[in-house]
């Protein structure tokens, strides 16, 4: 009882701080001379009033965090934090009811980039910047922000972290100092986002378009300001931008840091996750623009390579975004898209699936197993280029990817039974576990999660935060052993 009451203070910091970010709609709003000042302010009120009732009243409580309670506050954070930032949709948003709400702010925060709204178009700019900006802090993760600020309160941040960050980069550090790489790594992705900024405003777009944008892409997330997403622009140079910062996103944000640091671009070639997301995304923008030009999808190779290579890239990336409907293309090329969403993406970055890093693995492992079937009697260490993966992280991988597709099948029958058709149903799941946004059939990139029932809607916010927490992070709050003393 006392490490939960442990947990609550720690979590009532972080809703008051959480408050603070109200504070960008609000000063959007007041630019643009919009109503919705009053309702930003007043959910920031209740926010941060909320948070500091439980931080004073678990106060008593405070004390250093064991490892195991890291886990209940990464998936506490994420849940209290989600429901925190539906108040100005609620609010805002007419005839749109709290699971609504929820799956749209969860959609952010976790960067899925799935939406139940419509009319985005003529949304409120305050309202249109508050989703993206949800993006942008869901991309780092609110617990890596929390690693960053929680220690100036007593609160060591280490188990967090680790809670927090996928496969190897959990031991990985910058800097001696835990809170030091958070906010380095803080200061790298704020970089990156103005640098983009400043690239779509030249590729075209406007101020308010380039940043809603770049936060959508430096996060990975997908959301647009416009129904039709990426289409509405109908500028290859904008795509083009948008492709170059989704690579560059979808790559461990420690490299960029060492890169930048050392100017030696010779980093990205020496990270075998790098060196395979990079390759892997250029294998998918081959395959998928070859079919689809070969199929007749579009008269010209031009046009196929820029629809192709766009979509190949932003689903690897775990982006959504769509500059063409390829839900209307042959299924070969649409199924091609779901798989890279799954495998591509490195640790450290804001991506999501199963990442590059365990893929390495599962294929080293399968491969080590078959060597082992001729010689018997050889020892073979599990390497991944020079690096020795020690058998207790490929047996973590093994186990990850079991639960993985094990909680995919689940949640498919789930919506199966709920009268979804298999199609809908089960690209819907993959995409919101792995964090991408668009399915097909019904869910299509051309579509809004509107059209699901409020059970369904539930089904796909489950997928989403459990994709993006970490399975392992979350499913292990529901075995016994974790509640024992």
């Amino acid at each position: 009882m006392r490490s939960l009451l442990a947990v609550l203070h720690v979590l009532g910091a972080l809703l008051a701080l959480f408050a603070l970010y109200f504070l960008l709609p609000v000063i959007t709003a007041l630019v643009y001379r919009e109503r919705a000042v009053v309702e930003f302010l007043l959910a920031a009120g209740i926010t941060l009033a909320t948070g500091a009732l439980l931080w004073l009243a678990t106060r008593p409580f405070r004390s250093e965090l064991k490892p195991r309670d890291a886990y209940l506050l990464v998936t506490l954070g994420w849940l209290v934090i989600g429901a925190a930032a539906t108040l100005p949709l609620l609010m805002q948003v007419p005839g749109l009811s709290f699971t609504g709400a929820f799956f749209e702010t969860m959609s952010g925060l976790t960067t899925t980039g799935a939406t139940v709204l419509s009319g985005l178009d003529a949304l409120p700019h305050a309202i249109n910047l508050w989703r993206h900006a949800l993006h942008w802090l869901g991309g780092m993760g609110i617990i890596v922000l929390a690693v960053a600020v929680l220690p100036l309160l007593g609160v060591g941040g280490m188990q967090m972290y680790r809670s927090e960050a996928p496969g190897a980069v959990k031991d990985a550090k910058l800097t001696p100092r835990i809170t030091e790489t958070a906010r380095i790594l803080w200061f790298v992705y704020a970089g990156i986002t103005a640098v983009c900024v400043v690239a779509l405003m030249l590729a075209g777009m406007s101020p308010f378009d380039a940043i809603c944008h770049a936060f959508s892409v430096v996060s990975l997330g997908g959301f647009s300001t416009h129904d039709a997403n990426i289409a509405w622009f109908a500028s290859p140079r904008i795509e083009f931008v948008l492709m170059l910062f989704m690579m560059l996103a979808a790559v461990n944000f420690a490299s960029h840091f060492v890169a930048i640091r050392r100017g030696d671009l010779s980093v990205y070639r020496r990270d075998p996750e790098a060196r395979w997301t990079w390759l892997a995304m250029l294998a998918g923008v081959v395959i998928v623009s070859v079919f689809i030009w070969s199929a007749g999808t579009y008269a010209s190779f031009g046009a196929a390579l820029r629809h192709g290579a766009f979509a190949a890239i932003s689903m690897a990336s775990t982006t959504g975004f769509v500059s063409a409907d390829f839900g209307a293309w042959p299924v070969f090329a649409p199924i091609v898209l779901l798989f890279l969403s799954s495998v591509c993406c490195s640790t450290g970055s804001p991506g999501g699936g199963i990442k590059m890093f365990r893929s390495l693995v599962l294929v080293k492992q399968s491969l080590r197993e078959m060597f082992t079937l001729v010689h018997p009697q050889a020892v073979r260490p599990l390497k991944i280029d020079s690096g020795v993966v020690p058998n207790r992280v490929a047996w973590s991988v093994l186990a990850f990817i079991f639960l993985y597709f094990s909680l995919i099948m689940v949640l498919i029958f789930a919506l199966l039974a709920s009268g979804l058709d298999f199609v809908s149903a089960a690209t819907a799941v993959i995409a919101c576990v792995n964090n991408t946004g668009p399915g097909l059939g019904a869910l299509g990139p051309t579509h809004s999660y509107a059209a699901l029932t409020d059970f369904q809607t539930w089904v796909c916010t489950v997928a989403m935060i459990v994709g993006r927490v970490e399975i392992l992070t979350v499913l292990v709050l529901f075995t016994p052993a974790f509640w024992r003393k």
